[in-house]
């Protein structure tokens, strides 16, 4: 999201419809903006890209209007979140084809850790036997 301007709309739209209605009074659009800019403390780089939006939104001058840039905004937003979600989806598909391969060996990655390491994990395997803790009777 974007900082919030330092300018109303009415201040902007009333600063471009005089730029518009006094071009005629001056040599170039680009004089109009500068002294018009003057009068609005707004610099004359700021007011030349509203006039050219308004011009754009207006269908005077090719380009994506207001509305169309959000609606594209929206878009790559959303295209960013969902390549983030199919991201996290491969990673856990991934994982759990892991944790699948382990369980059809019928082994767990705590077997196989122990495996490495020399020991044997048939114990593991015995029927009756949930974890590796030992329950303490009182």
């Amino acid at each position: 999201m974007g900082r919030p301007s330092r300018y109303s709309p009415e201040v902007r739209e009333r600063a471009v419809r005089m730029v518009l209605e006094h071009q005629g009074e001056h040599s170039s659009q680009w004089a109009a903006i500068g002294s018009i800019a003057v009068k609005m403390g707004c610099t004359a780089e700021t007011l030349r890209r509203w006039v050219r939006q308004a011009e754009r939104d207006s269908g005077r001058r090719p380009g994506l209007t207001t509305e169309e840039r959000q609606r594209l905004k929206d878009l790559e937003r959303e295209v960013r979140e969902l390549r983030r979600a199919i991201e996290i989806l491969r990673k856990e598909s991934a994982f759990r084809e892991r944790g699948a391969a382990a369980v059809a060996d019928g082994r767990s990655e705590r077997c196989r850790f122990r495996s490495r390491l020399g020991q044997d994990p048939s114990w593991e395997n015995t029927p009756g036997r949930t974890s590796g803790r030992r329950v303490l009777l009182a």
